[in-house]
């Protein structure tokens, strides 16, 4: 018997405009909706990343966003 699928947890979400239009996309793309696709997300975490991208982009992301903040 396949697991049900429960969101479980519901939390105030702040993302940039351009990180929601790629949620959506995705969502869309996949056929579910923005919860349901950053639940795959992050469930999946460690199959869909490039560990090699990974540091760098964060890195990256950080300096913009302490730019942003600023």
């Amino acid at each position: 018997m396949p697991k049900r699928f429960r969101l479980t947890r519901r939390f105030p979400v702040a993302m940039t405009e351009d990180g929601y239009r790629k949620l959506k996309k995705f969502a869309s793309e996949a056929g579910l909706d923005e919860g349901e696709a950053l639940s795959f997300l992050f469930e999946n975490f460690e199959s869909v990343i490039n560990e090699d991208n990974l540091t760098h982009r964060l890195r990256l992301f950080n300096a913009a966003l302490d730019a942003r903040k600023s």
